[in-house]
């Protein structure tokens, strides 16, 4: 990245093919239901094997420190969606979604709202006298939760919502608000329940509870495969109430557990250091995934010769300077029952470690040290597969895409200077080893539209500019289809994933111009996420729909100091609409 300094079982495997590779010649340089209530259970597994030892590795560079992550039990959630009178459940916690609105009260300071007037009338009068004390108003992070005696619950959390709760991102706050609440209290019964429910169409009560238990589970959710210890939660079963039931709602709950899982595997990826996920690792779980759908997947996985072969002189001049082999990855999903209407392909960078290379990262905000989520959009490509794989959507066609590799500093490695070729003739003078990513993306979008696909969505932490202007939370999309901007975009909205789109400004490429080569692979530092994007335009062919998503705020979460598998839901979403 170039930085601005300021229940399925995952059986690991054993042992890889070791992929021989050349130092030399690497560039290519040249002078060119009926039931009144439904339950299922939900396990994710983690990204490790059962018997402990994880990701085994080809090279002696992957046992670095003799880390080996530990075997942890998946936790297992089972979510029951119930249509009953919240005064009559029984549990540990009944977790009641408040907006602001709700919380009004009449001249005696008796709550309006229905639910929390049936509540508080059972509790004689404490709920809302509780609320007053606590200064709980329903704004949208707020939440109290108090052991009152007079309910079959023994506690009552008040989850705030804000003015209004309407999104799927509002929706999966609430599922991590009650699942924060249970890990403090240890509760290991609880029940979601919205005090404002009956404006809520069909639809949109299916989509609210998706998103409720998406979020109860990733808010459950720590990857503590790296401690010594670690604690076990204790929440085992979840009561969505008042959002219906039927098998309608048993299928939207069976996608949360698809999606979830797949995040869960993006997030295990990314938090992975690079001494135990190396590109030879990476290659080993995307095959592992082709190998658990075998009904629909297949995998090729192309060694640095064959890359050679295919003239990927831009990504192979990256991953030169490191001991680690690159690994270019190509998984496709084909569907059941015929042929696709239409084909697509998910391309995701893939630097399992970048240093930055002699361009190294230094100084005070460079962040060499998080350098593992480089390889952020590669996870949210894979993850994107094993929740595809669960799904199986019919008439859509996926290719899979990762040219993985690390970005290291060594003799063999690429100069600044040095001028590369790509897959499609194009030359490249490398003004900045430390814009590496663009250079494996090049090939790897080449190789995408040689699989005759009408649309491309790329995912890459590509720059801090991105960050900079629109800070930790948002990606930053660049596309000159208005029809795919709009596609992607409803894809979000559906996920709650938060995207921008922002100019391709050809005016911009004027600094992108070498005097040696066909262009350079970074310009300056004005608008430098534009002219990164520019940059990969010039390796998508005319007639293919393309977007580039630059993931690099987004991608990691400061504050858990760990990975938030962004990107992922936004995917399956945008290709499940592609298949319909």
């Amino acid at each position: 990245m170039a930085a601005i300094v300021v229940s399925v079982a995952s059986t690991l495997i054993a042992s890889s093919p070791r992929y021989s590779s050349s130092t030399t010649s690497l560039l290519f340089t040249k002078l060119r239901s009926s039931s009144p209530f439904l339950r299922f259970s939900l396990a994710v597994t983690p990204f490790c094997s059962r018997k402990g030892r994880l990701m085994a590795h080809t090279l002696a560079q992957a046992n670095l420190g003799l880390t080996y992550p530990a075997g942890i039990e998946a936790p297992k959630i089972s979510f029951a969606a119930k249509d009953i009178d919240v005064t009559e459940w029984k549990g540990d916690i009944l977790a009641v979604g408040v907006t602001e609105k709700d919380l009004a009260k009449d001249e005696n300071s008796k709550f309006q709202n229905s639910i929390l007037k049936k509540l508080d009338s059972q509790l004689g009068g404490l709920l809302a006298e509780a609320s007053s004390e606590e200064d709980f108003t329903g704004k949208a992070g707020q939440s109290t939760v108090l052991r009152l005696p007079g309910l079959g619950s023994k506690r009552v959390g008040l989850i705030g919502l804000g003015q209004s709760a309407s999104t799927p991102a509002a929706f999966r706050g609430l599922g991590e608000a009650v699942a924060a609440a249970a890990k403090s209290t240890q509760a290991s019964d609880v029940a979601i329940v919205l005090a404002s429910s009956e404006g809520l169409s069909a639809e949109s009560k299916l989509n609210s509870a998706t998103a409720i238990a998406s979020g109860t589970v990733l808010g459950l959710y720590e990857d503590n495969r790296y401690k010594s210890e670690s604690k076990k939660p204790a929440l085992k079963s979840v009561d969505i109430l008042g959002l219906g039931t039927g098998p309608e709602l048993e299928k939207k709950l069976k996608f949360a557990e698809a999606v979830s899982s797949a995040v869960i595997f993006g997030r295990e990826l990314v938090n992975s250091p690079a001494n135990v996920l190396t590109p030879a690792v990476l290659a080993e779980e995307a095959s592992k995934i082709a190998s658990l759908y075998s009904d629909v997947f297949s995998a090729k996985i192309l060694n640095a010769e064959q890359c050679k072969e295919l003239k990927m002189g831009s990504y192979l001049g990256v991953a030169a300077a490191s001991a680690n082999p690159p690994h270019f990855i190509h998984l496709c999903y084909k569907p059941p029952g015929g042929p696709a209407k239409v084909k697509l392909a998910l391309v995701g960078k893939g630097l399992t470690f970048d240093s930055g290379g002699y361009n190294i990262k230094t100084g005070p905000g460079c962040s060499i040290e998080l350098m593992k989520f480089d390889m952020g959009g590669s996870a949210a490509v894979l993850g994107a597969a094993k929740a595809i794989g669960q799904i199986k959507p019919s008439g859509v066609e996926v290719h899979f895409i990762v040219a993985a590799c690390e970005n290291m500093i060594s003799g063999t490695g690429m100069r600044p200077g040095d001028i590369v070729t790509a897959s499609n003739g194009k030359t490249i003078e490398v003004n900045n080893t430390d814009a590496e990513g663009r250079l494996t993306l090049a090939d790897a979008l080449v190789y995408a539209c040689n699989q005759g696909v009408e649309k491309i969505v790329d995912l890459a932490t590509l720059t801090g500019a991105c960050v900079v202007a629109l800070g930790p939370s948002i990606a930053g999309i660049f596309t000159p289809s208005d029809d795919l901007a709009k596609e992607v975009i409803a894809a979000s909205e559906a996920s709650g994933e938060k995207l921008w789109r922002l100019p391709l400004e050809e005016s911009y490429w004027e600094s992108m111009k070498s005097g040696v080569a066909d262009m350079v692979n970074t310009g300056g530092r004005p608008g430098g996420a534009i002219t990164a994007a520019l940059f990969l335009k010039q390796f998508v062919d005319e007639k293919v729909q393309w977007m580039h998503i630059d993931l690099a705020g987004p991608v990691w979460n400061d504050k858990k100091r760990a990975a938030t598998g962004f990107g992922i839901s936004t995917l399956v979403e945008w290709v499940l609409k592609n298949s319909s």
